[in-house]
């Protein structure tokens, strides 16, 4: 089975091509039924619209349903399934998920709630407490089987350690006293011939359990260390992950659910990948990987994601299989994405602006030119001003019109040749 691929199209028909029982974790953040529109920046470079809608809540779960059988098939007896939603639909996708001809109610592990940090419709005269949290729904695919899974840790908060390890030896180590009465007479021997027993003044042994040899404290189902990735950005500025995507997920949130449900070499696939934070992730983490998106747009982002993040070359260390090459395919695309394929096609670099771009929607630059570093405050490829303007126009024929009207936005750019 090839992995290190992105698949451009329908999950349902793209998970076909996988065979059952193949992968050891799925993670999906698929569309919520939050019957709402979203604007998506794509690295300043697109604007367009990114529809989350549905009819209602049984056209979700119809849409759902048939794309959860075939992960439930490719899914291995010793996976892990996380569904990730938010408060419109997590109920229902419970109910779905717990059903005997899909994971099943004895399959269900967790319902991890993860706190964004950033409240969700908190005004004051809104009536309902702040919307602040997501659901992440675990289930194995089958709880007789050993499931892989990796108990996870995070530091000890600063007021827990001055609470509990408040003990301190001659040199300073810091140690908490708890009970020996879970432990072996051999343990005990063990512990007092490392000097680790604490005997009180009424005589009770106690062992210490120093803080610079504790794991830290086990993470458990309500994760609140993780922040969104605005916030993340803005307290990591060495690692910056905002892309614009509406619904982009951190890349700690993931490297949690891969550690936990994963060892090294595993495979791990996002069938809704989005901008590609699943993928980026597993690669850091030395684990192979799938991705899935119905966007050709999507699908570049993430390909220069892996390749700017992950020092990846397309080709080489991975492949996007399914972009569309049909007129049939590409008549169905919106307007903004049959744009950007046309212009990727031609290996050019769509224009930041869509609306009101004076008729340039992308340009095309010398391959000897791209390869320089770029300067602040300067054009893409810093101060290159050797580029071709790109028009695309959506229409079965193109008349003079349009071409003088090109023509006009070429001379404004100072071009003598355009595409």
């Amino acid at each position: 089975m090839e992995t290190n691929v992105i698949y451009c199209g329908d999950c349902l028909l793209k998970l076909k091509e996988i065979p059952s029982d193949s992968i050891d974790l799925i993670y999906i953040d698929p569309p919520f039924s939050s019957n709402r529109n979203y604007v998506a920046f794509w690295q300043e470079q697109e604007k367009r619209h990114f529809e989350d809608r549905f009819e209602n809540v049984q056209a979700y779960l119809d849409y759902m349903k048939p794309r959860v059988i075939e992960l439930y098939r490719v899914l291995k007896t010793t996976g892990s399934f996380y569904y990730h939603c938010d408060w419109h639909a997590s109920h229902y996708i419970k109910v779905l998920l717990d059903r005997d001809d899909l994971f099943g109610y004895s399959n269900f592990r967790n319902d991890i709630i993860w706190r964004r940090a950033t409240p969700i419709g908190g005004k004051v005269k809104s009536k309902m407490f702040p919307r602040d949290s997501d659901h992440i729904l675990l289930y194995c695919k089958d709880a007789r089987q050993k499931v892989t899974f990796n108990n996870t840790y995070i530091p000890y908060r600063e007021k827990y350690v001055e609470k509990f390890f408040y003990h301190q030896d001659p040199n300073g180590r810091r140690y908490a006293l708890q009970t020996l009465g879970d432990y072996s007479e051999k343990s005990i021997e063990e512990f007092e011939k490392n000097k680790k027993i604490f005997t009180t003044k009424k005589g009770t042994k106690r062992l210490k359990q120093y803080l610079d040899e504790s794991k830290g404290m086990l993470v458990d189902d309500i994760w609140e260390d993780i922040r969104n990735v605005r916030q993340a950005q803005v307290q990591n500025m060495h690692r910056v992950e905002r892309l614009g995507y509406p619904t982009q997920k951190p890349e700690a949130l993931l490297e949690r659910i891969i550690e936990a449900s994963t060892k090294e070499n595993d495979i791990v696939l996002d069938a809704f990948c989005g901008c590609g934070t699943t993928l980026v992730t597993a690669q850091r983490k030395k684990r192979r990987w799938i991705g899935i998106d119905i966007s050709p747009t999507a699908c570049r982002v993430m390909a220069k994601r892996l390749e700017d993040t992950a020092g990846l070359k397309e080709g080489k260390d991975f492949i996007i299989k399914d972009l569309p090459k049909t007129i049939e395919e590409l008549r169905v695309y919106p307007a903004f994405e049959f744009q950007n394929w046309a212009i990727n096609a031609l290996g050019g670099v769509p224009s930041k602006i869509k609306v009101r771009d004076k008729g340039i929607d992308g340009k095309l630059y010398p391959i000897e030119d791209i390869k320089k570093e770029k300067k602040e405050g300067l054009d893409l490829f810093g101060d290159i001003d050797r580029y071709i303007p790109i028009q695309v126009k959506r229409t079965d024929q193109v008349g003079r019109p349009d071409i003088e009207n090109f023509e006009v936005a070429m001379k404004r750019d100072k071009r003598e040749k355009g595409i």
